[in-house]
């Protein structure tokens, strides 16, 4: 599984290169759309010249490592779509056009609710029906025809998975959109911006997200009252840092196989050495 795990690097990479060199969303997702399929052919020929060791390997790739990749086709490909379309006039008019699309995006949840939470609570007990090849039973899932256009390279519903990711992708970017649309936040903030102090985060931006949804999470702000874009914001102005997407790289930390809270965990541990330290 290694070049799989390796390809995912080089593709989360490269991405982020076009998505921080590139502002208009038009050019990302062509840009983006052209590397995904390029990834993709170069995977599929890895299964079909390769195939896998054991099921339990060819389960891990069609429920995490294809549809982990595919999603983002899906998502550049929508995206273009949804960008395209997108109306020039009043914001009034943009924000209900993105809201619309947030509606649609929902539905597909909504009638894929039974897998959908079967998908999102990690239940592994039909696992073998749904990601391996030779398992794809019409009689058991009769509107999922995924599988019948490259029954070598698709189980029934690796696709199902990939459009999951790829709508939360989506959904992510329109409520940024609509945020920028409607709130005007200059204000916030700007009292610590005229302090002396200058105040600069010098670890992993990944870290000071995971903190903030962290805080978010707790209540600890505003009694639970403040939203994340707020926090998010007032941070980006304390540190002088723009955070990027920040609801894109919290979904990337929910995917995490292991260490989901890496930097908390890390907080922890230094935080009881110091005061061992300090008993001594």
């Amino acid at each position: 599984m290694k070049f799989y795990e390796e390809t995912i690097k080089r593709l989360n990479t490269e991405l982020d290169t076009i998505e921080s060199g590139i502002e208009n969303p038009l050019f990302i997702a062509e840009k983006g759309i052209k590397l995904v399929k390029t990834i993709l052919s170069e995977v599929r020929t890895e299964v079909l010249s390769q195939g896998f060791q054991s099921q339990v390997d060819e389960i891990n790739f069609f429920k995490n490592i294809k549809p982990y990749i595919y999603s983002k086709l899906i998502y550049y490909a929508k995206l273009f779509n949804l960008e395209s379309k997108r109306p020039r006039s009043s914001r009034k008019t943009q924000v209900k056009y993105f809201n619309s699309h947030i509606d649609k995006l929902q539905t597909f949840f909504n009638e894929n609710l039974d897998f959908y939470h079967y998908y999102r609570r990690g239940a592994t007990s039909f696992d073998k029906h749904y990601f391996l090849r030779s398992e794809a039973d019409i009689r058991l899932f009769p509107e999922n025809f995924h599988f019948f256009e490259d029954e070598q390279f698709s189980t029934s519903h690796d696709g199902t998975v990939a459009t999951i990711l790829a709508y939360d992708l989506l959904i992510i970017h329109l409520k940024r959109e609509i945020d920028k649309l409607e709130n005007n936040r200059n204000h916030f903030g700007e009292g610590m911006l005229h302090k002396k102090t200058r105040l600069t985060w010098t670890a992993h931006k990944i870290y000071l997200i995971e903190l903030i949804y962290a805080l978010h999470s707790t209540d600890a702000i505003n009694n639970g009252t403040a939203d994340i874009k707020d926090i998010a914001y007032f941070v980006e102005r304390i540190f002088r840092i723009d955070l990027g997407d920040y609801y894109r790289v919290f979904l990337e930390i929910r995917m995490r196989k292991n260490g989901r809270t890496k930097f908390l965990n890390i907080l922890k541990e230094e935080l009881m050495k110091r005061m061992d330290e300090t008993d001594n």
